[in-house]
């Protein structure tokens, strides 16, 4: 991964960082981050609903030594708050649900065409 070297500047926890590209989210990254992000919030790093400064030093941290990119603490966090927002739009369309498949080749929900444009039309509504 290509780093943008412009002027350092300092990131939430007050260390210098360098600017950086986007970051790179593949199936190896995103498993290491929240197996990080479980074992900080197991330690009590993740009080009240948000991880501590320490937390977050600690899954950056981490997070490079597991898997030898150097993600800023903000591009972490941004990543940390998409899960939370794709996890709390799973639990609105299969939360309660009953009678509803897993296509484990698709990874995809299996149901009807019925439900899904039932839950199109009340997520749509809502996210927007």
């Amino acid at each position: 991964m290509s780093n943008n070297m412009d002027k350092p500047s300092q990131d939430e926890c007050g260390e210098e960082s360098k600017k950086q590209g986007k970051a790179h989210w593949d199936d190896e990254a995103l498993d290491a981050f929240i197996k990080i992000c479980v074992v900080e919030t197991i330690a009590g790093n993740r009080p009240r609903g948000h991880f501590s400064k320490q937390g977050w030093k600690n899954v950056v941290r981490k997070f490079s030594e597991l898997t030898q990119r150097t993600y800023t603490q903000k591009q972490l966090k941004n990543k940390w708050t998409g899960l939370k927002k794709d996890w709390q739009l799973w639990t609105s369309l299969v939360g309660k649900e009953t009678g509803l498949g897993w296509d484990p080749v698709k990874k995809t929900i299996n149901a009807s065409n019925e439900w899904w444009d039932k839950k199109v039309k009340v997520n749509f509504l809502s996210y927007n």
